[in-house]
């Protein structure tokens, strides 16, 4: 294939690298006596963390070749060819989606292993609908029409808006608009005397996850829940004239509310196939016990959404009182919070369910020295409809890397020293599905092998470059940035990014992970640090039948420039844990982080009216700075030695990935014992926003500040048990 504009300015800040290191261990190796300390400054000017000067050399040499190999025409045609029908989970069209990507990713010269589960889902249908019953009669519409300017969007397996992990059921009931639908929106209508009983809840999009404004109307008694798109107030034009959504846009999506996240019938573990013979060697051969689905808390009222205009058709009729400041929406109707008598509304849904198929897709490039030491990058690859944004920009860029490293790797001198996955991740749409079985069943394995998991979701859609991470994996991301150069600049995404950041800031802003994508499992529940690059623009089709190829070349990455850029900032990040003497985990944003956290939680109290001390805690962290020092100094000194034993350093290694375990905790959080970890979790009452701290947080949100001292010793006795760690590898450096 023809090489892609980027790569050539891309490669050369690192080619010119390579020399000047170069020439200082020339100089070193034949001058009088080792100039370790000249080789040491090379590589930290060149941003290698865990290099020895000699390693770096290699590395820095086989990164150059690297940048070369992402091509926008592989990217592009990847693209184009997973969406090229609709192929949500459980599909047929999904099958072929999967055995698409396993053969990408065996031509590319991965070793390709499929782990398939059995799954509680709902079928595919589009048996749903609304109605207006009174004053007037009128069906709404719950489904985007076709457009002549998208060759998509009438395509004959598209289905209706629907919800999954809905309610089946038939209902009729007078209306109450309930804004976001979030935990502070129901407990406003509480407080004005709303009473929902027998209501059905109409409710934007935003503010919280979806399941939620079902879960907090069902609670208090409403029989049905709409929801639709807010248009909001972007000033871009809608589609299909711009990227924006239209009145009959809609959002599809699970509602699935759990104290445990994945299958629905098998917490905490693996829902290995049904079929599984005894002595399978999958987990011992066992079969897995599964819940009766009566025993689940699943959702029984129905639930579906609709495009703006099918909800200004409801909002228009409705009579009642005033809605308050920050509860009008973007379209030009009087909001009113109930409907009153004379307005009814009829939602009907008819959603079966039962064991599917899910499958994931892993391809393996196998480390010649450390196979079982695993860098993992994932990404689902189910979709609503097509997906071109969600997910398949990752699934396409992830099959261009995975081609750039089987191409890197056929040097045995540039191939990886651990292994590097690359999973691809299915049903993740209905809840976090595939990737958490995944997690559930190599869960000790990974605990003990995991080096990191970086996300790609959805990760490539436009021009406008961010990241997320764990504490441990934010120096090397904005390393890795450095060493790409942004499409069409001459700048490194770095500066892009940078620039971007605003105010004085001396480094990019590096977001928290939250929830609802495939991280929740690897992060939360097993401890392994992870992270996220991505690249995207605005727009307003999510999990809509708009989101296809006709969108992404218009409005996403138009030049097929960016997902190549993710595949090198992913690969560099990759390469550089996968060949390091010793993981270069940033140590020492561990404290720092942990002290931001805790003024977050003090203005979070301070918003409710607490007062809270958390000062035993803040003056703990001073153990974890003193113990990364440490670390960091042993880690400097053993790699300037030159003298690094590989023995050794598989040991300190292994110690290093235990470092994050410090934060889990097997009774896990408060009402959810699935969340092992205490550092990070979503956010409860939304589901989507990330909770740092979060069992000291809860405490404060339910203004009930009794376990909060209990739950401050908690903390602090994980970042004793940190500091220890830290302390513990330090010395296990000759």
């Amino acid at each position: 294939m023809p090489a892609s504009p980027v790569p050539v300015r891309a490669a050369a800040p690192l080619l010119f690298a390579v020399a000047p290191l170069l020439a200082v261990v020339v100089v070193a190796r034949t001058g009088p006596a080792p100039a370790h300390a000249q080789e040491a400054a090379a590589v930290q000017e060149a941003g290698l963390t865990g290099f020895t000067a000699a390693r770096a050399v290699t590395q820095l040499a086989c990164e150059a070749r690297f940048l070369d190999l992402p091509r926008s025409e592989s990217f592009r045609e990847h693209l184009r060819t997973v969406t090229e029908n609709p192929h949500p989970a459980g599909s047929e069209a999904q099958v072929r989606v999967g055995d698409y990507i396993a053969g990408a990713m065996e031509e590319a010269g991965l070793a390709v292993t499929r782990h398939p589960y059995d799954v509680y889902l709902p079928e595919l249908t589009d048996d749903v609908e609304v109605h207006i019953v009174t004053p007037v009669a009128m069906q709404l519409s719950n489904r985007e029409p076709a457009l002549a300017e998208d060759r998509f969007s009438g395509h004959p397996d598209l289905l209706n808006g629907w919800n999954a992990f809905s309610g089946s059921g038939d209902v009729t009931g007078e209306v109450v608009y309930a804004n976001y639908g979030r935990r502070e929106d129901y407990l406003a209508l509480d407080e004005m005397g709303v009473s929902l009983a027998g209501k059905v809840v109409i409710a934007r999009y935003g503010g919280n996850f979806r399941g939620y404004k079902v879960l907090f109307a069902e609670e208090r008694g409403a029989v049905g829940v709409v929801m639709f798109n807010d248009p909001g107030f972007s000033g871009l034009a809608a589609y299909p004239e711009g990227p924006m959504m239209n009145g009959e846009t809609i959002q599809r999506g699970s509602v699935l509310t759990l104290p445990w996240t994945g299958d629905p019938l098998t917490p905490f573990e693996p829902a290995l196939p049904v079929d599984a013979a005894p002595g399978d060697d999958r987990n011992g051969g066992r079969q897995v016990e599964r819940l009766d689905p009566s025993e689940v808390p699943l959702h029984n009222i129905p639930v579906l959404p609709i495009g703006y205009e099918a909800a200004t058709e409801i909002l228009s009729r409705m009579t009642g009182r005033e809605v308050p400041p920050g509860w009008a929406a973007g379209m030009e109707v009087d909001y009113r919070i109930t409907g009153g008598p004379e307005l009814t509304v009829r939602v009907r849904v008819n959603q079966p369910m039962k064991l599917t198929r899910a499958t994931n897709v892993v391809g393996t490039v196998r480390g010649s020295e450390f196979p079982d030491e695993w860098f993992i990058l994932g990404a689902h690859y189910d979709p609503w409809g097509f997906g071109a944004i969600d997910p398949n920009g990752g699934t396409a860029m992830l099959l261009t890397l995975a081609e750039a490293l089987g191409e890197l790797s056929r040097d045995e001198a540039c191939r990886p020293r651990r292994s590097i996955m690359i999973a691809h991740w299915d049903a993740e749409e209905y809840g976090i599905i595939g990737s958490t079985e995944w997690v559930e069943e190599f869960r000790e394995a990974l605990e003990a092998n995991a080096i990191a998991y970086i996300n790609a979701d959805a990760a490539v859609s436009g021009a406008n470059f961010g990241s997320s991470s764990s504490p441990s994996l934010k120096g090397q991301i904005i390393e890795a940035t450095k060493a790409v150069t942004y499409p069409g600049s001459d700048e490194s995404v770095y500066d892009w990014w940078l620039e971007r950041t605003g105010g004085e800031a001396t480094e990019p802003a590096l977001g928290n992970l939250g929830g609802g994508s495939d991280h929740v499992g690897f992060y939360t529940h097993a401890g392994v640090p992870s992270g996220s690059l991505s690249s995207g623009n605005p727009g307003g089709v999510y999990h809509s039948n708009y989101d296809n190829f006709a969108w992404y070349e218009r409005f996403g990455d138009t030049t097929f420039a960016h997902g190549p850029m993710i595949a090198r900032a992913d690969g560099i990040l990759a390469l550089r844990f996968a060949n390091a003497d010793v993981l270069p985990y940033d140590v020492v944003r561990y404290a720092t982080d942990t002290r931001t956290h805790v003024e977050t939680l003090y203005e979070v109290a301070a918003q409710r009216g607490l007062k809270v001390d958390l000062s035993r805690l803040v003056e703990s962290t001073s153990e974890l700075d003193e113990a990364a020092a440490v670390l960091v100094a042993a880690r400097e000194r053993w790699l300037g030695s030159g003298e690094v034993d590989a023995a050794e350093a598989e040991a300190v290694n292994r110690a290093l990935i235990g470092l994050e375990k410090a934060w889990l905790n097997d009774r896990g959080l408060q009402g959810r014992p699935w969340s092992r970890s205490i550092y990070v979790s979503p956010d409860p009452f939304s589901g989507y926003a990330s909770w740092m701290l979060p069992g000291l947080r809860y405490e404060i949100e339910t203004d009930d500040r009794a376990d909060l001292p209990g739950w401050e010793r908690v903390y602090i006795g994980a970042v004793r048990n940190l500091a220890e760690r830290m302390r513990a590898v330090a010395a296990m450096m000759p």
